[in-house]
């Protein structure tokens, strides 16, 4: 974390780095480690002003919605009876009832995508990943693309449930996201282990 922590300083003097300093742990703040039910695994923060705050797949209100999360809202109000797809793209409503929004890496440089995987980032999240899967019991693990479905190797599957797709990303979401019903097979799940279902309607 020291040597992240100075990567981030040297970076942070030459660029502009997403989210703002007191945002990169907005997933946690949001969601404590005992009210996590359910975990949506992105890959690095959007890259571009005014887009990140800290969770996956999420944006600041008065940011247009991204392409991966329109697809999301859309497989919703198919798999979601009664959902009605929202005007903005904030999530923090699903943190606030135990989705940890978590990105594997949870920084940027402004406009490069992927600049900061590497560094450090990865040993953290997935070091949170493993101790949600040995501390707790009951979770869903929602892995959408090849990136995240290497983090399944991290999880209990005899206390969890993991649950995979292609990612929503325009590129691959008619390839098994659209159709694939991950936001009822959570809500079962959590119901069939005594949980609240999440309302996923914002």
């Amino acid at each position: 974390m020291n040597d992240l922590r100075n990567f981030l300083l040297e970076e942070q003097k030459q660029y502009q780095v997403f989210p703002q300093n007191k945002l990169i742990f907005n997933a946690f703040a949001h969601t404590p480690f005992y009210e996590v039910k359910v975990v949506i695994l992105g890959q690095d923060p959007y890259h571009n002003i005014g887009q990140a705050h800290g969770l996956s797949f999420s944006v600041q209100p008065g940011v247009a919605i991204p392409p991966s999360l329109k697809n999301m809202y859309q497989e919703l109000s198919t798999d979601i009876e009664g959902f009605k797809i929202p005007q903005h793209g904030t999530l923090t409503k699903w943190a606030d009832q135990g989705v940890l929004l978590l990105n594997a890496v949870l920084t940027v440089r402004a406009h490069t995508a992927a600049s900061h995987q590497k560094r450090g980032w990865e040993v953290f999240t997935d070091t949170v990943i493993k101790e949600l899967s040995a501390r707790r019991e009951g979770i869903v693990f929602i892995l959408w693309g090849s990136y995240a479905k290497q983090k399944a190797q991290l999880i209990d599957r005899s206390k969890h449930l993991i649950i995979t797709s292609a990612h929503p990303s325009p590129l691959s979401a008619y390839n098994g996201f659209f159709g694939s019903k991950p936001f009822s097979q959570t809500n079962n799940y959590l119901i069939a282990h005594g949980k609240t279902p999440i309302d996923w309607q914002i």
